[in-house]
């Protein structure tokens, strides 16, 4: 698969993921917590895909076959680990709503 097609697919994986812990985040406010777990294990299994490009891209340079670095597999990277960032603080926060919609009932 050639390098722009490669990161055009970690940018796709990455972006849904994102989207869709953002989603889960306003389906927690409106205390839709089944529909926000839902939400984020769709976002995982985005970010799953996008780990095994990236896992692949890894295995191809341990066995000498260098990829070029360029400004828009850096730009991917960069997708992949705001994505990853935003579903781990994401979770959190449907917790703390999980939390607060207890104490308030």
């Amino acid at each position: 698969m050639e390098l722009e097609k490669i990161v055009f697919e970690i940018i796709s994986h990455s972006g849904n993921a994102k989207s869709l812990c953002f989603e889960a985040l306003d389906s927690a406010k409106n205390g839709e917590f089944n529909r926000a777990e839902e939400l984020l294990n769709s976002a995982r299994e985005e970010l799953i895909k996008t780990h095994e490009i990236q896992n692949n891209m890894i295995q191809k340079e341990a066995c000498g076959e260098k990829q070029e670095v360029s400004l828009l597999l850096l730009h991917a990277e960069d997708h992949l680990m705001t994505s990853m960032l935003a579903k781990d603080l994401i979770a959190e926060m449907i917790q703390l709503y999980k939390r607060t919609s207890k104490d308030n009932k």
